[in-house]
């Protein structure tokens, strides 16, 4: 008999469902089994793996199921417990003292559900300090379904190691010279797994910091961990207030990051702005949601490339191009400038405080911009199956002039189609990982935007009512 194990939650980026309906103790062991016999046939060698877990009701069970099936497929578990997903990641780059002997891990996993909701949990996963992710999980989920059953006995042997000391050692030897520094600021951890190393860095450099919902608890009790939606940011912004004018907030796993003015809500790629003034001539990697004033900046005194969206592309291609800066707008940050390039919210933390002590003042260089109207990223549902052909439709009808439709200057074809216009531009892409088709518009004025968000909605809507033509 095959083992029922559903392809949906093999994500372009992770592995992520539903717990005990489409992510199981069961199917867990037998993902954790066939990704270890990847693992050995990948590195021609015992790999030791690094595991670690965010704080949901059913992480640990999963963490359970999870080494049964590593074990049994002749993988050695690195046990680092409860830890944000930088914490994770930064493990995999350490020498530990193991078995009497020094051993750097061979690969990574994070049990987490990341910002979803708290009936969600998954897997992220890297190998050789490289995301393991896409058509590499879509050949995970085919071996698995090609397999008879087997059974796997539960088996919770591991090594646990302290990765957290060296972690929390690290930050404040890398941010030594903020020790004192008493300008205030705030931050909300979301109930999420950030304070496991946060407020004890903060604390060991003696900063100026009120909290909010540090305690981590997997029943989110004051809000959901999702940084990107505005209701979650109330709290952090009633701290906003006289002398704060700087507040922080994270994810379920930590590492994704918001950053609160009084004015601003800091997005990704400004921050991307910010950091790079601090660095010399750097190579900044950013996305094709950025508002093109952010490009226009930064290519003033940096080489810019736009990539696709995405927390394993731009880590990936970071590494590729040996970029300083990688930074997604929903505030995945990644630097290679000082760091391991990987996306971790606490270390962002931290060189957004060192902005402040170089004198950079947030507000003062943002107002510098041109102004233009940006909208948040907009949702429309669509079939999982024709996501990706309403947008192939999509482009062949921008090919012939669209009676109406704002001239267009040209398409990137980079992720989706971002359409540039004489005044703004509109974004349309496939999520890869929900059954949405994401828009996006930026404008000189809102009036201008408006006007692309209907050209462009009318054209989506014709597409979608073409293929249910066709399916009928």
């Amino acid at each position: 008999m095959i083992n029922k194990i559903e392809k949906t939650i093999f994500r372009q980026y992770d592995i992520r469902g539903i717990v005990n309906k489409e992510l199981t103790a069961e199917n867990t062991k037998l993902i954790a089994y066939y990704l270890g016999l990847t693992i050995k046939e990948k590195l021609k060698k015992t790999p030791y793996i690094v595991v670690g877990y965010d704080v949901r009701t059913h992480s640990t069970m999963l963490f359970n199921a999870l080494i049964s099936g590593l074990n049994l497929s002749g993988c050695k578990v690195l046990n680092i417990e409860l830890v944000a997903t930088g914490v994770n990641y930064f493990a995999s780059y350490q020498e530990f003292e193991i078995e009497n002997k020094t051993i750097k891990p061979d690969a990574s996993i994070m049990i987490t559900g990341s910002h979803n909701a708290k009936n969600y949990n998954g897997f992220k996963i890297t190998i050789n300090n490289e995301p393991y992710f896409g058509d590499e999980l879509i050949e995970l989920y085919e071996r698995i379904i090609k397999a008879q059953e087997i059974e796997i006995p539960d088996n919770q042997d591991f090594i646990k190691i302290d990765a957290k000391t060296l972690y929390i050692d690290y930050m404040i030897n890398q941010f030594a010279h903020l020790k004192d520094f008493k300008v205030p600021f705030a931050l909300d951890c979301g109930n999420g797994v950030a304070n496991t190393v946060l407020c004890d860095i903060l604390d060991k450099l003696n900063l100026n910091y009120q909290g909010l919902h540090l305690e981590p608890d997997g029943e989110f009790p004051n809000h959901h961990p999702d940084p990107t939606n505005e209701k979650n940011l109330e709290d952090l912004k009633t701290l906003l207030i006289n002398d704060c004018n700087l507040g922080f907030a994270y994810d379920g796993d930590a590492d994704r990051i918001a950053v609160l003015t009084q004015k601003y809500n800091i997005k990704g790629d400004m921050l991307a702005l910010l950091f790079s003034k601090t660095m010399k001539n750097p190579i900044i990697i950013g996305e094709v949601s950025y508002s093109q004033n952010i490009f226009d900046e930064m290519n003033q005194n940096s080489q810019t490339i736009m990539d696709k969206t995405g927390y394993s592309n731009l880590r990936l291609k970071l590494k590729e191009l040996n970029a300083d800066l990688a930074a997604e707008v929903s505030g995945h940050i990644f630097f290679n400038d000082r760091y391991y390039g990987f996306d971790d919210a606490i270390y962002a933390t931290f060189r957004v405080l060192e902005l402040l002590y170089l004198g950079i003042n947030l507000d003062d260089e943002l107002d510098k911009l041109p102004k233009v109207y940006t909208s948040e990223n907009i949702e429309i549902e669509v079939s999982e199956n024709k996501k990706f052909l309403i947008i192939e439709k999509i482009e062949n009808k921008l090919t012939q002039i669209q009676r109406g439709f704002p001239i267009i200057k040209d398409i990137l074809k980079i992720d989706g189609l971002r359409i540039n216009f004489e005044y703004g531009w509109a974004l349309i892409r496939a999520s890869n990982t929900n059954a949405l088709i994401m828009t996006k518009y930026e404008a000189t004025s809102h009036a201008t935007a408006m006007t692309y968000k209907k050209a462009v909605e009318n054209i989506i809507q014709e597409v979608r009512n073409e293929l249910n033509c066709i399916t009928n």
